[in-house]
């Protein structure tokens, strides 16, 4: 059975998980990037955890849409179901990142914004992995599940056959060896 399925409700082509994984990576990290400049804006009109859990709500948000209709390959809108799905996951995200944040300013007192955006994105890479897991076998799981053909179609259809011809078969004694089964015409 090969790794891509068919949405039949919209007939597109659902990824496999190397192809939703990769996809994930473009448009999460690409969303996450850009997160982590405007987390940095931000931080300086709000404290840090207010301008994180600002930008995480939003970028959450697209990230949802942006997995919807391209990473899980569903064809639709993520809906209101998905996006409250996808916020737990988000939320567990924000965590991640706020303590990761949060333990480097307690070893250093005033870290350069470089140092703090390293920090910030490894953390939020390993969120990522966690996150994409979640989505893929949680949120989005359910088109994949529907759109997975039953074991019932999964066996080969009948083909027409031609007749049957069966083979004369004989069983022979061969000197220097017990049985032997022969074929033949």
């Amino acid at each position: 059975m090969s790794s891509i399925t068919s949405t039949e409700a919209t007939g597109v082509a659902a990824p496999g998980a190397f192809v939703s994984f990769v996809r994930f990576v473009v448009c999460g990290g690409g969303v996450g990037v850009l997160s982590s400049g405007a987390v940095a804006l931000l931080a300086g009109a709000m404290p840090w955890v207010v301008a994180n859990a600002v930008i995480t709500v939003v970028s959450t948000a697209l990230c949802t849409e942006l997995h919807a209709l391209f990473t899980f390959g569903t064809g639709k809108r993520a809906g209101w179901r998905r996006h409250w799905q996808s916020a737990g996951s988000a939320t567990a995200a924000y965590a991640v990142t706020s303590l990761a944040v949060l333990a480097l300013h307690l070893v250093q007192s005033s870290p350069g914004v470089l140092t703090e955006q390293i920090v910030y994105l490894a953390a939020s890479g390993l969120a990522g992995v966690g996150r994409f897991l979640v989505l893929r076998v949680f949120v989005f799981a359910g088109d994949r599940d529907r759109t997975r053909p039953s074991k019932a179609s999964r066996r080969r259809p009948a083909q027409a056959t031609a007749p049957l011809t069966i083979a004369r078969v004989s069983l022979t004694q061969v000197p220097g060896s017990r049985l032997v089964l022969a074929a033949g015409a």
